[in-house]
């Protein structure tokens, strides 16, 4: 996913300010990022609903060419979660681009999802009601690993990406549906289903229709996520971000440099001014 941002000189940038033009700004176009060209994109994004964070990533040149924004994650969404969480609108921008996936959703307009193998086997083997066999669970996921591997497995892995997880979700749905769907990962910022009741919703299937809904929806799941979990809120607050991604992505964070690409995130939208004091709660 390509961004282009403040410093970057190309034909891209060109492009870009061809058509900031021709939505009513007034540009010198010399293909280099400057401050009138992030201003010009701010307003643009601003004008369409789209989040103001100044970089001119695929959403907004997706609106620049006329496409439809209702889905998608808008400004207003981003300032009303920094009040409700008591953070700076920085902070807020910062997780919003680090720990998305850019967008929710696919071409095809469903949601982006993520089938985890190794939670549907836990799962499956996971006593739920009174009377349940834990043994004879364990026995039958088991089994199922044996004649379906992709699926119901000890180990994660077989991701097939793309629409190709929808496709592994609705075998996965054949063995069991709600399992199924408590064992994928939806929307932009990747909120497991299993975690559907500690986070308000009123069913699975409330979470997961709201889930294909919008990113506006995604993004009520995340800071509701957020909220459940008192440690990953104060480091939050407290910008302590190898905290907050050493809980939020795992121990593999550092490897993958998230705490950094956090901190580099909210510097940026700090010092240009978007969001660079705390929200009022």
């Amino acid at each position: 996913m390509t961004i282009l941002r403040h410093g970057d000189r190309s034909q891209a940038v060109r492009n870009l300010q061809q058509q900031l033009n021709r939505a009513g700004a007034n540009l010198f176009v010399d293909g280099a990022y400057g401050d009138a060209t992030e201003k010009a994109v701010r307003a643009f994004q601003l004008k369409v609903g789209l989040v103001d964070d100044g970089g001119a990533g695929p959403k907004t040149l997706a609106a620049l060419a006329g496409a439809d924004c209702s889905q998608l994650l808008s400004n207003t969404t981003l300032v009303a979660a920094a009040k409700r969480l008591g953070v700076e609108l920085a902070s807020v921008y910062a997780v919003n681009e680090v720990e998305s996936l850019g967008s929710g959703f696919l071409s095809n307009g469903k949601p982006k999802v993520l089938f985890e193998r190794h939670v549907m086997h836990r799962l499956l083997a996971t006593p739920r009601h009174e009377g349940d066999d834990a043994a004879a669970l364990k026995a039958h996921a088991d089994e199922l690993a044996k004649v379906y591997p992709a699926l119901v497995n000890p180990k994660p892995g077989g991701y097939a990406g793309g629409t190709a997880e929808h496709q592994r979700l609705a075998q996965a749905r054949l063995i069991d549906a709600n399992s199924a769907d408590e064992s994928a990962s939806w929307g932009a910022f990747q909120i497991m289903g299993y975690h559907w009741q500690r986070l308000g919703y009123a069913s699975l299937a409330d979470f997961t229709t709201r889930m294909a809904a919008s990113e506006a929806e995604q993004f009520e799941a995340f800071v509701r996520y957020i909220e459940a979990e008192p440690a990953l809120h104060k480091a939050l607050k407290a910008k302590k971000w190898a905290e907050f991604a050493k809980r939020y992505n795992g121990p593999a964070y550092a490897r993958n440099l998230y705490d950094v690409k956090l901190e580099r995130a909210y510097q940026r939208h700090a010092e240009c001014g978007c969001g660079g004091q705390k929200v009022a709660a």
